[in-house]
Order: structure tokens, then sequence, then C-alpha cells
């Protein structure tokens, strides 16, 4: 793009955003920011990116910023601005991979917050494929209510207790008004977290940088560190298919569980490595649901938050602790160069005092919090969320809804009983389409106190602060016939995480019989981005990828 005598045109655009003649030699670093003023997870960015775009410049590169975008999912989330969250990751990895191919961009320095801009982001740095660094714009301090903690699952959970008789309208407003006190991404270990925790341990951001605050003056560490990683990079052409291998992927997952995170991680995690065609199947989540404790009391089954974690030593001290028990693959390289092992030598471990980190002879949870079912109503897969009840069961009668709307008007009039399975369908990536995540169910569930007696499942996802007897990515999806678009009221549904079984007790014979009656829903989206994916993705347990 900058060099001979035929880029002269080009040149001279450059020349009018700052180029001087000295810089047309100098690699040329997009950086891909997911700033906006829509929500408290990505307001700060483009504050904080100034850091590392004035560490770039010092180090002899050219910055370019230019905006990737955020769909936040707690202000979409319950209608149907939550069916544009899931495709929000696929155009960001678009947006990257277009704007890095039109410019030429030699490397790419990624900052993002919320939910979909982490695997958003790194995915499109994937398909490029030149020197790369994410970087996590932090998490929100908790609020404060009544001289505790609270957050923004606090206000979902509200809305159930509230309408439970639990609580007042004034405590629900004062709950509300204290949930969300400034800048981050939401507290507990949901998406934005476990993926930020995720991409530490994956490689692709620095070690240490997870759990910095997003208000913390250590920002500015983590910002000025990822541009000298950058260069480290782009000097020894270390390149994101180089970090991420299948062990760095396993690291990822390791993390993933011991951390206690969200069932998102299972989603994006097979769709960044089918980015970089890192054989990974969901069959391979159990392996480490089986062996990895939960060494976290975190939220929403447990009781801090990511600041809480980082002022006892942060995701580093967890990761250094699964090293020392030879469940971290320690020679997988990182973006500064060095190895998970190297990385971490120096990372102290203490657990005595506080009691955010347990140790493996005390964990939080013996198993993981993520596991995946199968059976007669999954085929391909399901994934179920265990933080807070370890193993469980349920067998229990179907409650069937058509979409998360009419779920949540029943559980909120008390139409849903103790023992009863909510089936949610025709949420998944095609029939949403989109996907919407079920935390204004799951969450009313838990506000009424019924998380331990009614079980939900769904073909759409959860957020990261969903909790109780949850599986969701039940596939195949019902818009494509699967097994969840036959059930009826009624039908016995069992749930186990010992057996890793979804199943339901309708014999063969009927099932088909369902089948041939069922024909696929109009979901009402017939142009635009919505149709575009539902035409175009794939199955919840291969990712939900379009590429």
């Amino acid at each position: 793009m900058t060099a001979g005598v035929e880029r002269t045109a080009n040149r001279a655009m450059l020349r009018a955003v700052g180029f001087k003649d000295h810089d047309f030699d100098k690699p040329i670093v997009g950086i891909a920011s997911a700033d906006s003023d829509v929500s408290p997870c990505n307001m700060h960015l483009d504050h904080i990116a100034t850091y590392s775009r004035e560490r770039l410049r010092e180090i002899g590169t050219m910055p370019l910023t230019f905006h990737t975008f955020v769909v936040t999912d707690g202000e979409a989330m319950g209608h149907e601005g939550m069916k544009s969250s899931l495709i929000s990751r696929e155009v960001i990895a678009d947006v990257i991979e277009l704007d890095a191919r039109g410019h030429q961009m030699d490397a790419l320095l990624g900052i993002g917050g919320c939910d979909k801009t982490i695997p958003g982001t790194v995915m499109g740095m994937a398909r490029m494929n030149v020197p790369s660094v994410f970087i996590y714009g932090g998490s929100i301090a908790p609020g404060i209510h009544r001289g505790k903690p609270v957050d923004i699952v606090s206000a979902f959970e509200a809305v159930g207790a509230y309408s439970a008789g639990k609580i007042t309208e004034e405590e629900r407003l004062l709950i509300e008004r204290a949930a969300c006190p400034g800048a981050g991404a939401c507290g507990g270990m949901y998406t934005a977290n476990t993926m930020a925790s995720a991409m530490e341990a994956l490689g692709m951001s620095i070690t240490g940088s997870a759990s910095v605050p997003a208000v913390s003056e250590h920002r500015r560490w983590v910002m000025e560190a990822s541009a000298d990683a950058l260069l480290h990079c782009i000097r020894e052409e270390l390149l994101p298919r180089d970090i991420m291998t299948k062990d760095a992927f396993e690291n990822s997952i390791r993390v993933v569980m011991a951390l206690g995170g969200s069932t998102n991680a299972v989603l994006h995690l097979l769709a960044l490595a089918h980015e970089v065609d890192v054989p990974l199947s969901i069959d391979e989540f159990n392996r480490f649901y089986d062996t990895t404790p939960i060494l976290t009391d975190m939220k929403p089954a447990g009781r801090y938050v990511m600041t809480d974690l980082y002022k006892v030593g942060g995701v580093q001290m967890v990761m250094r602790m699964l090293l020392d028990e030879g469940l971290l693959h320690g020679d997988c390289i990182t973006v500064n160069g060095k190895t998970i092992a190297e990385n971490l030598a120096d990372v102290e471990v203490k657990l005595q005092g506080q009691d955010v980190v347990h140790s493996f002879t005390a964990p939080e949870q013996q198993r993981g919090p993520v596991a995946v079912l199968k059976g007669n109503l999954a085929p391909e897969g399901a994934v179920v969320k265990t933080c807070g009840l370890n193993e469980f069961s349920h067998t229990g009668p179907a409650r069937v809804f058509e979409n998360e709307e009419e779920a949540l008007e029943a559980i909120l009039n008390d139409r849903v009983t103790t023992g009863d399975v909510v089936v949610i369908r025709y949420e998944g990536p095609k029939g949403g389409p989109g996907m919407r995540e079920m935390l204004s169910p799951t969450a009313a569930i838990a506000g009424a106190g019924l998380s331990r007696e009614v079980a939900l499942i769904t073909d759409g996802r959860f957020s990261g602060g969903s909790h109780g007897m949850v599986v969701g990515h039940v596939a195949p999806e019902a818009q494509v016939g699967g097994p969840i678009a036959l059930l009826r009221d009624g039908d016995e549904i069992t749930i186990s995480t010992a057996t890793k079984e979804l199943t339901v007790a309708v014999d063969p014979q009927e099932l088909e019989r369902r089948r041939r009656e069922w024909k696929p829903r109009d979901t009402g989206y017939n142009r635009g981005a919505l149709y575009k994916f539902a035409r175009l993705c794939s199955s919840a347990a291969t990712g939900a990828v379009t590429s």
C-alpha cells in the first residue's frame, strides 16, 4: 500500500492522517477498538487505547485506529435485540478482516470489552494471520446496595424476586440503581471475563492482563506491555496460528473450567478453533469437565467478582496452580515470545487469608462448570451448566414454549411449578435467528427461589450470569427439525450430568410420527443481517460459524 511510484496516491492520503516521509517503511498496526458509549463494557476503550497508540509510535510502528462495534447483551437481553448479539461476533470478525485486508495492515492490536467483542476480534486476527495481540478492557467494579455487593445479574434476578413477592418495588429500584457503578464489563465470571481469561490462557493476551479492572492504574501497564508484545510478534514473525495450537486450546478450556466459566466458552472456542483449522470437537470438553475442579468462588453461583480475584492474585495465579498440578501445557508460546511456563515462573500462589481461590484439596466444586450432554433429545450435543450444583439429575414433565417471551411470562405468573422442565425452542442460531441468551427466564427462576426445583432446556444460549439446572445449545435445533421441535407438554425429560444424558421418554415411532407432521417455522426475517446469518450459520455443536 505504501511502496513504489504507483502508490503515490495511496501515500498522499496517508500523509493527511499524519504520515511523514520516514513513516512509509514502518509496520502499519491496525488498532481495532470496540469503543462505544452504548454500554459500560466498552465506553472507556478508546481512552485506554491511547496508551497503546502512544507506545506503538514510540517503538517505531504506525498505528491506525478503526472501530469494530458491540451489541451489549445486558441491554439486548429479553427482547428482539438479543438476536443481534451472536451475529455481532461474526460481523466483528468480518470488519477486522475487511479493514485489515483493505488497508494491508502489517499487524493488529484488538481491544474489546463485551462478550462477543472478545472472540469476534480474535477470530478476525486468526483469519488475517498477521502479528496480533488482544487486549481486554477490564471488568467493572461491583455496585453496593445496603452494604453488600451487587451487579447486573442482581438486577436481572430482582425481577424474579419482585414478581414472586420476595422484595418490594423500592428494593428492586435500589438494586437497579446500584448494579452498574461505572466502566467495565459485567463483574462475575460471566462471558466477558470468561473469554478474557480464555484468551490469556490461549496465549493471545499477555499473562496477567485478564483480571486487571477497567479503572485500575495497572491498566496502563497492560496497554503498553501489549504494544511491546506486538512489536516482538512483528520482529519475530510470530503469528496467531503459531500461538493458537491444539495444546493452547486445551489450556484455554482448562482455565475456563477452573474458573467456573460461562457455557458460551464452548461456542466461542469451537468457532475460534475453526478459524485456525485446529480440530476441536464439542465432545472433548467433557474430558476437561471430568478432570478439572472449580477453584474459584465466583458469581453467578458463588460470592465474588473479577475485582476480588485480581486482589488475591488474578487469573495468572489460578493458571500457576494448574501448571503446578501438571494440568497445563507449559511449553505453549504466547504473544510476548515466552512460554506459558516462563510467564508464570514468578507468579506466587497465596491461598492463606482469602477465600476467593481454593486449593485442589478443598475446591469449590469437584468437577468443572460446563459439561456436554447427548441423547435422543440432543444427538449432536447440548451444554449444561453445573456451577453451584455440582452433579445433578432431574426428570420431569416438559413445559414447552415457542420462544423466550412466552416462557418468561409463564414463569413470572406462577404457571411453572416444582419439577417442571421448561423447554424454550426456536431460539437456536437459525431459528431465532441469532441464538438469544435466556438470562431473563433463568434469572426469573432463580429470583423465585426455584433454581434447584425447575430445569430449563433450550436450543438458544445462556448468559454467563445464568445458573441453576440449565441446558442450552441443544442440537440439532428446532428450526432444522431437531428432536426438541417434536416435544409436547408432559413428555418426560431426563437431564443427568453423571451420565451426561439428555433424553425424552417418547417411543421412537411416536417421535417419527410427530416428525412427519412437523414443518419449519417462518422466522419473519426475509432480508438483512439476521436473514443472512440464518442461511449461513452452522450448528451450535460446531460453533454456529458462518465461514
